[in-house]
C-alpha cells in the first residue's frame, strides 16, 4: 500500500526543551491513523509540524516530514499556504474557532473553495452545497445563510468537514474532533469520517485520547506519551493484545458494564517538558518499573509481536 505521509525521525524543542523525540509516523493511502495519549503527550504538536503551524517558540530541529514523496519541511510559507486546505485539511477541537462569526456558512464555504480552486461565484455556490450535501446537513438552503452561532456544535463540525472534501483534499488531520459533542453526535461526525475515508479514499490521522472511540474506527493505532510513540499496531491488533504498560493501563481504566469491576486509574500525572526523567519516562507510573533497567536506559521503539512495536524493557 502507498504511503503518503512518512514522519522520519522528528525532534521538536520549545527552547531548550524538547517536547517531541524521534518521532516516526507512516500513513498509508486511505488508512485511518490514530494517534493516542493523555492530554500534552505530544499528539497536536505531531499534528501541526504536518501543518506547519506550530507556534513560533516552536523549533524543529531535525527530521523529515514526505508528503507524496516531497519533504515538505523545506517548503516555502507560500507552498505551505498551497497545500493546507488544498491537500492537507484540519478538523480542529473546537471548530468555533475555524468558523467566523461575522460570515454565514455559505459564504466561508464558498470562499475556502475560491482560495484554492479557479472558479466562480456560482461555480462554488454549487460546489458549496454539493459538499454541504455530503456531510448530511439537513435544509440545505436556510442552514447556508446561516451564521455559525446558529448552528450545534455537530453542525459546525460538519460544516469544517465539507470544507476538506470541497478542496478534494487527500490527507484530513481530525484533531479530537468529537471533543464537547454528546455521545450519539460523536458517533455521528466519526461514522461521516469513516464514510468520506471509505468513499474518496481519504487518509485520516485521528488525534484522540478517547480509546473506546478509537477502537470502532482506527486502522492503525500509535501511542504517545511524553513526547515518544511508545507503541504501534494494526487497530485489531492494538486492542486485542496491547503491550506497552501504558497501553495497558489505558486500556484498564476504560469504564465497562460489568459493576462489580472497579474502574482503574492511571497514579501520578504525565510530565511536563521541562522535567528531567532519565531512562523510560513512564517509570515513575509502571507497575513493572525495574530501578536497575527502567530509570537508567530509554527503551526503543522494537518490533515485539509480528508488525507490532513497543518501547518496553520488560515487555
Amino acid at each position: 500500500m502507498k504511503s503518503i505521509l512518512e514522519i522520519k525521525n522528528l525532534n521538536l524543542f520549545f527552547g531548550e526543551y524538547q517536547a517531541l523525540y524521534d518521532i516516526n509516523l507512516n500513513l498509508n493511502k486511505g488508512e485511518m491513523h490514530a494517534l493516542v495519549g493523555e492530554s500534552g503527550c505530544g499528539k497536536t504538536m505531531t499534528a501541526m509540524s504536518v501543518m506547519r503551524l506550530l507556534p513560533k517558540t516552536a523549533i524543529i530541529k531535525s527530521g523529515e516530514i514526505i508528503f507524496n514523496d516531497n519533504n515538505i519541511l523545506y517548503y516555502t510559507e507560500k507552498q505551505m499556504r498551497e497545500l493546507r486546505g488544498n491537500k492537507i485539511a484540519l478538523i480542529p477541537q473546537d471548530p468555533m474557532t475555524s468558523l467566523n462569526p461575522l460570515y454565514t456558512i455559505g459564504n466561508q464555504v464558498i470562499e475556502s473553495i475560491r482560495v484554492h480552486k479557479k472558479c466562480s461565484h456560482q461555480q462554488a455556490m454549487k460546489k458549496a452545497k454539493e459538499v454541504l450535501d455530503m456531510v448530511k446537513i439537513p435544509d440545505i438552503c436556510s442552514k447556508i445563510n446561516a451564521y455559525p452561532h446558529e448552528l450545534s456544535g455537530g453542525m459546525k463540525q460538519r460544516v469544517i468537514i465539507a470544507m476538506a472534501l470541497a478542496t478534494n483534499a487527500e490527507l484530513l488531520i481530525a484533531d479530537e474532533p468529537t471533543t464537547a459533542l454528546d455521545v450519539t453526535i460523536q458517533k455521528q461526525i466519526m461514522d461521516l469520517i469513516k464514510e468520506i475515508k471509505k468513499e474518496f479514499g481519504t487518509t485520516i490521522l485521528l488525534i484522540s485520547h478517547d480509546l473506546a472511540l478509537v477502537s470502532n474506527y482506527a486502522d492503525y493505532v500509535s501511542v504517545m506519551y511524553s513526547g515518544h510513540i511508545v507503541e504501534e499496531a494494526q487497530g485489531k491488533e492494538f486492542f486485542k493484545n496491547p503491550i506497552h504498560p501504558y497501553s495497558i493501563a489505558l486500556m484498564d481504566s476504560l469504564p465497562t458494564r460489568n459493576p462489580a469491576l472497579k474502574l482503574k486509574t492511571i497514579e501520578g500525572a504525565p510530565p511536563s517538558i521541562q522535567e528531567n526523567i532519565s531512562g523510560c519516562k513512564f517509570h515513575p507510573r509502571c507497575e513493572l518499573c525495574s530501578p536497575k533497567n527502567c530509570k537508567t536506559t530509554s527503551p526503543l521503539l522494537k518490533e515485539k509481536l509480528p508488525n507490532h512495536y513497543a518501547a518496553c524493557l520488560m515487555k
